[in-house]
């Protein structure tokens, strides 16, 4: 499969340098880059995002986070192999993700506070703005027909 055209952040360089600083603003709080992809990944496979899905477990794999804790991301709730942290991560991330299947709050209050409990505001707002820029970047992709595997 061939991308429909380049994709849209490349080919406005202006559009471009927001999301570098957008991944700045992130990388400097404090969240780990394994939290970050990890988050990413959890959204990405809740969107289908093929592109962004593959680029994540790339990352994954080049932070030496376990074959077993990638593979099981979809299915964080049973898997063994997430912390609290993480849990409260990926529930923050699906709910923010999801918010046009609720009938109720977009985030709930108890989601959000178990976020909060684990996370200070700096790392709080880094997970929702991954959360906000894999959305995007998964919108993007599926706009487009971004095949995985794709350098950028």
């Amino acid at each position: 499969m061939e991308a429909r055209m380049k994709n849209p952040a490349y080919v406005l360089p202006d559009a471009l340098k927001g999301i570098q600083n957008i991944f700045k603003g992130i990388n400097s709080s404090g969240l780990s880059q394994e939290m970050q992809e990890l988050v990413g990944l959890r959204v990405s496979q809740i969107n289908g995002c093929s592109a962004c899905v593959y680029a994540h477990v790339q990352n994954l794999n080049k932070e030496g986070t376990s074959a077993d804790k990638v593979a099981t991301v979809a299915a964080w709730q049973e898997s063994p192999f997430f912390d609290d942290a993480e849990r409260a991560a990926f529930a923050l991330a699906e709910a923010a993700t999801r918010i046009a299947d609720r009938s109720g709050e977009a985030v709930p209050d108890d989601i959000w506070d178990a976020a909060a409990d684990h996370f200070d505001e700096q790392e709080l707002s880094a997970v929702i703005l991954v959360v906000a820029v894999t959305n995007m970047f998964n919108r993007l992709n599926a706009t487009i027909k971004e095949p995985a595997g794709v350098a950028w």
